[in-house]
């Protein structure tokens, strides 16, 4: 995956396509970087990424953890974008299309997805995605596919609700997701996911100064669009 990969596939919309059977690399880092400097530039509708692909032997190969440290570094600058982000995935999915599908705000995928933990012949991979898809789903529902390799296929994947909705095929995803995704602001979106993400691990008071915030800056925002009318 290299910022060849990069697409403006329509004025509101940025694409980068994801290949999982290759290694956390510097190279993967910076094309995910520069879809976010695009993204944060631009604030189009939608950050769209097509993933799909999973770790064959002998992945990851001579990759160091510096490279993996930055590309887990980018995954979480995409996390925090103040634009929706969808990733639709296709077939088997693992690797680094699997660490972008468990951190967009929607995840479509086509009916033959298989969400995977491990290549073949390979202990799970023991980065963040492994992190996230616990976080999403408990520890009980990970435990065969993180111990294990048990795949994930997709009327399962829609039941734990890592993905949203079945597509036919990847430009039906991206459409799909358009209509979904509506109109959103940017740093009110944003602000929302915060809250969500928060909520799991954030006790009621240090929650309640924050939700407070939020919801006097929106207060003030209609406050004042109404006082220009």
């Amino acid at each position: 995956m290299t910022t060849a990969d990069l697409e403006t596939a329509m004025d509101t919309e940025l694409l980068l396509r994801v290949d999982g059977t290759l290694p956390p690399s510097a190279e993967a880092a910076a094309a995910l970087n520069a879809l976010c400097d695009r993204a944060e530039a631009s604030s189009p509708a939608l950050v769209v990424l097509r993933a799909t692909g999973a770790p064959v032997a002998p992945w990851p190969g001579g990759t160091g953890v510096r490279a993996v440290n930055k590309w887990e570094r980018a995954v979480r600058r995409l996390e925090r974008l103040d634009t929706v982000t969808v990733t639709v995935a296709e077939g088997d999915c693992g690797g680094l299309a699997l660490d972008v599908l468990l951190a967009a705000d929607l995840r479509l995928a086509t009916a033959d997805v298989r969400l995977l933990m491990a290549g073949q012949d390979a202990d799970a991979w023991p980065g963040m995605g492994l992190y996230r898809l616990v976080q999403q789903i408990g520890v009980a529902r990970a435990r065969r596919p993180v111990l294990f390799g048990e795949p994930i296929p997709a009327g399962e994947a829609l039941e734990l609700r890592l993905i949203d909705e079945i597509v036919r095929d990847l430009p039906n995803g991206t459409e799909r997701a358009h209509e979904m995704a509506g109109s959103r602001e940017g740093t009110e979106f944003a602000i929302r996911r915060r809250l969500l993400h928060e909520a799991q691990t954030a006790t009621f008071d240090d929650a309640l100064g924050r939700h407070l915030a939020a919801c006097d800056r929106l207060l003030r925002r209609r406050t004042s669009q109404e006082g220009t009318l």
